[in-house]
């Protein structure tokens, strides 16, 4: 699975310059910002980075990357414990409508690996997993380049290990 993410980053990194020489239109794009996750157990944060490639004004393919920044305390019975959010990679094929020449709305599914850590009575325990993921969510550009990405993504974990919800707003820049 990583291998693949791995290489769909690659891709997107290659393929973006190669669209900007034979188009002057923007193909390329990526974003950075915060991502706040829900889940069923535990509420965390991360610095989420994104690169993806219109492949036409209505589809492109996307890879996104997050690193753990804030973590979840628990107490149970007086014993303190916590979930850390070690990293997330994910890949999508995204869905976009152009309402203006600087709103576009977009719907996004994919799949993805989430690692979490959970230490409690001096046991780690990684707590992760593969999921199904989709959403929906709006970028807004301020100029022709640089503008604001607000989305929300439900991570549907495999084997019946619950769902989660992540909340995501970032700088994004077409290139």
């Amino acid at each position: 699975m990583r291998n693949i993410l791995l290489a769909a980053v690659a891709v997107s990194a290659i393929a973006a310059p190669a669209f900007a020489q034979t188009n002057p239109e923007p193909r390329g794009y990526g974003s950075l910002g915060y991502t706040h996750l829900e889940g069923d157990n535990a509420t965390t944060g991360a610095v989420t980075g994104r690169l993806g490639v219109n492949l036409n004004r209505y589809l492109a393919v996307e890879t996104e990357a997050s690193v753990g920044v804030k973590d979840d305390d628990f107490t149970v019975a007086g014993v303190d414990g916590s979930i850390k959010h070690e990293w997330d990679a994910a890949g999508y094929v995204v869905g976009k409508v152009p309402v203006s020449d600087k709103l576009e709305l977009f719907a996004r599914g994919g799949y993805g690996h989430t690692e979490l850590k959970q230490e409690f009575l001096g046991a780690n325990t990684d707590v992760g997993g593969d999921s199904w993921n989709y959403g929906a969510g709006a970028n807004y550009y301020l100029d022709g380049v640089n503008g604001v990405r607000a989305d929300w993504t439900r991570r549907d974990y495999r084997d019946d290990a619950g769902e989660a919800d992540a909340y995501s707003v970032s700088y994004i820049r077409r290139f």
